[in-house]
């Protein structure tokens, strides 16, 4: 049995995304018993020049959303940057999925072989739908993914791999 591009990306997005809230709850858990803002983790990064736990949730709920998107060859829901607190942060992951819920398999099943462009700041690029599932939508949204619980771990949240995985 053949697996599909839907089996590869909509439960998989979904499934991270509900780790990754499960990882902000942690968060905010140990900055209220550690006696901080709980919200200030928002604004925390690995490095001054990386961007902050904001932007990448923000990131990986668009790169999960744009890609069902851009699979199901129709126009995205946008989803504005405007969170500033842990409650927004986990009704934009909650947002994201229900998103995804509105995605059939055949709509994404259809993409395999299709072109798909993917607008960037320097151009376009191209690619065909299972190429761009597995060397561009994955691996970016699994990268803001980790760098979130890598934010949280470093901040000290005490959660470990079994918490990524789900």
């Amino acid at each position: 049995m053949a697996i599909t591009m839907y089996e590869v990306s909509i439960p998989v997005f979904k499934r991270a995304l509900h780790n990754l809230s499960n990882v902000l709850k942690q968060g905010q858990a140990h900055a209220q018993d550690k006696g901080a803002a709980p919200d200030g983790l928002l604004h925390q990064r690995l490095i001054f020049d990386m961007l902050p736990l904001i932007k990448q949730v923000q990131i990986a709920c668009d790169t999960a959303a744009r890609s069902a998107a851009r699979m199901a060859d129709t126009d995205p829901k946008a989803f504005p940057d405007s969170e500033t607190t842990l409650k927004q942060a986990q009704d934009r992951i909650a947002g994201t999925i229900a998103y995804l819920d509105t995605f059939k398999p055949e709509q994404i099943n259809s993409a395999e072989s299709r072109d798909l462009t993917r607008p960037t700041r320097t151009g376009e690029l191209h690619y065909k739908g299972l190429a761009y599932l597995t060397d561009y939508a994955l691996p970016n949204f699994f990268f803001h993914c980790t760098t979130a619980y890598d934010i949280l771990r470093v901040a000290g949240t005490p959660i470990g791999k079994k918490d990524f995985l789900g």
